[in-house]
């Protein structure tokens, strides 16, 4: 997931300008309304060597009257915490009602720098990644804010950074021997981080990845993320239905497009990708010869697939699941279309209509749609409450591990077309009286809300694209080329489970 952040995100000088002094004032004035209310909060910072934490809290700090905040550096214990529980010198550290506590590196360091180095062991990082929510989750329920910064650049970036410091008098001693070994272990502390996102993130305290490689671009997104947060808790703890001060953040950050602070996969989807006909039948009834071979495999080994496809609507789900199924044994497989709950479902819990239709061992489950409907169609249609889907990316990430426990795999694909091949697919299945039955009023209506769509489709993919179900992006523009590519990412994430 990391790997496909849009690290080239900028904000010039300009823009910068035009926002910072009233972004800044905006959070002091939340601070002061956060102390009145006895609203406590924790700022975690964690990131890359050389990523700029320091100068970024500084930035933060800037904003804050800092007779309320204290700042804690945490390296390793000391004697004294060493020989206590490893959560005692946090607790310790915690803010009283109305203070601000801001962790550069917090008690994230066990599943970071302990796991990687092989300080902790499995126990201690089970414990942890079973506590770490539970701490979290006890702050925020006595009241407290958490949130939680992880700061991103590439691994090549942090390589010019360190070199650039090195090659300072004034600046070489902050570049140690350890801070090179954690740069060669970029890939191994990447794998680290992306699995400490995928079980501590939550509702209650999620976390947010800032593009670090333009500071002016970091220091809006992170203002901007503690503002946003100070001002959902006082608009809820406040006896007013509203916060006086939220149309001075909507009005500072609208002048550098609030969306652009957004960490987006989308985003840099190339649609442009095609295939040739002669390419496309050729390869497709090799994929299909291989799907049937592994089909009978997984049958004898009694392993049981989930395939799950998700997209826009006219994105070619039906198209891709027929191509799919087309050469297969229908015996060994099952395709589930899903669409809005019935009278018996709404009464159960919204996973129940999923769990019943779990393949059995050695069978494929291809779902067309899937309970990922609750965190895009239900969210932002309103069919829940906001704390049911918030909740719903836990839930889900929980149901997905079970199933890998139980010897389960899991295909998740996201088949993504942009807006101007959507309005021409609609119009091609109006002139079609074959088709026309596939469109709806309800399709014209959701792609009125485009914009809300794909920030939903974001955050799904930010908080359930996990280490053990990740999500694949099907650039599906040209449908011969996303059909290929479902059938050969099914065919390598099947092979990887079957080795």
């Amino acid at each position: 997931m990391l790997e496909k952040v849009d690290l080239k995100k900028k904000l010039v000088k300009e823009d910068y300008k035009k926002v910072i002094d009233e972004l800044r004032m905006h959070v002091g004035a939340l601070q002061r309304q956060a102390k009145d209310l006895n609203i406590p909060v924790s700022i975690v910072f964690e990131g890359w060597k050389a990523a700029g934490k320091g100068t970024l809290i500084n930035e933060l700090i800037q904003s804050l009257d800092p007779r309320g905040v204290q700042v804690f550096a945490i390296h390793e214990p000391n004697d004294e915490e060493s020989v206590r529980p490893y959560f005692w010198r946090f607790w310790t550290k915690i803010p009283s009602k109305g203070r601000m506590a801001i962790f550069d590196r917090s008690w994230y360091q066990r599943v970071l720098v302990e796991k990687v180095e092989k300080q902790a062991t499995e126990k201690e990082l089970h414990h942890a990644y079973h506590e770490i929510p539970s701490f979290e989750r006890q702050l925020v329920d006595e009241g407290m804010i958490v949130i939680k910064f992880f700061l991103h650049i590439s691994r090549k970036e942090q390589k010019e950074r360190l070199e650039k410091l090195s090659a300072s008098e004034a600046t070489a001693w902050r570049v140690t021997e350890e801070d090179w070994t954690h740069h060669r272990d970029y890939d191994a502390y990447r794998c680290a981080v992306e699995e400490m996102m995928e079980k501590t993130d939550s509702d209650f305290a999620p976390w947010l990845i800032v593009e670090a490689t333009d500071k002016r671009f970091a220091t809006v997104k992170i203002l901007t993320a503690v503002a946003q947060a100070l001002e959902a808790r006082i608009t809820k703890v406040s006896s007013k239905k509203e916060s006086t001060l939220l149309p001075s953040i909507a009005s500072a950050v609208s002048l550098v497009d609030l969306k652009s602070l957004k960490s987006s996969l989308l985003s840099e989807v190339d649609l442009s990708v095609t295939v040739s006909a002669d390419e496309y039948q050729e390869k497709l009834k090799m994929y299909q010869k291989r799907i049937r071979e592994i089909e009978y495999i997984i049958y004898k080994k009694k392993m049981p697939v989930l395939v799950v496809l998700e997209g826009w609507d006219a994105a070619g789900k039906g198209g891709a699941i027929r191509r799919l199924a087309q050469n297969m044994d229908p015996r060994g497989y099952t395709v589930i279309p899903i669409s809005a709950p019935n009278d018996e479902e709404l009464n159960h819990h919204y996973l129940w209509r999923f769990w019943r239709a779990m393949p059995k061992q050695g069978h494929i489950a291809i779902f067309d749609r899937s309970w990922y409907g609750r965190v895009l169609v239900e969210r932002v249609e309103g069919y829940c409450t906001e704390g049911e889907w918030r909740r719903a990316y836990r839930e889900m990430n929980e149901m997905e591990e079970q199933w890998i426990h139980y010897g389960g795999t899991i295909v998740k694909l996201w088949l993504h077309i942009d807006q101007d091949e959507q309005q021409r697919r609609f119009t091609e299945r109006l002139s079609n009286p074959d088709k026309q039955w596939k469109i709806t009023g309800e399709d014209w209506r959701n792609r009125e809300k485009w914009a809300q769509y794909e920030e939903a489709i974001d955050e799904m993919f930010f908080r359930t694209s996990t280490t053990y179900a990740p999500w694949t992006i099907v650039e599906a523009n040209c449908k011969s080329y996303a059909r290929l590519k479902v059938l050969k990412t099914i065919i390598k994430d099947v092979e990887k489970f079957l080795q």
